[in-house]
């Protein structure tokens, strides 16, 4: 049950953001263990003084970051091993790379993990960990 947070600057356009947001989902189901159905994202573009990142901090293969840098922050509801976020990671880069056509130095993706009762799906209930799928 992740949300995720999607942060990048503006100037992307519908289908680049659809691209953006359908292969962060695919790497979710592909890799992380999240059902089909299981979609809620954000995406926020931003002017460039309103994302401040180093171009350079532990950039994959010492390549520096460019414009096109993603921030995804993801919430989920339970932890994975490191073995599976690693697919994850790995995944997502794949499906980013092939479309919108995202270089891996420009993904950065932060996990955090909440227990069930953090979470109300709808009416003020309180999520009991029970995944109820018609």
């Amino acid at each position: 049950m992740p949300m995720s947070r999607v942060s990048l600057l503006k100037g992307k356009s519908s289908a680049y953001l659809q691209a953006l947001s359908d292969a962060l989902h695919q790497a979710l189901v592909d890799a992380y263990e999240v059902p089909l159905k299981d979609r809620f994202q954000i995406i926020q573009q931003h002017e460039d003084y309103e994302l401040v990142f180093d171009r350079d901090y532990l950039s994959h293969q010492g390549q520096p970051r460019s414009d096109d840098f993603v921030l995804i922050q993801i919430t989920a509801g339970r932890q994975r091993s490191a073995a599976i976020k690693q697919a994850f990671y790995l995944r997502l880069v794949e499906l980013l790379a092939q479309s919108p056509g995202l270089r891996a130095e420009d993904v950065m993706v932060i996990i955090n993990t909440t227990a069930a009762e953090d979470w109300s799906f709808s009416g003020g209930v309180i999520y009991d960990g029970v995944a109820r799928y018609e």
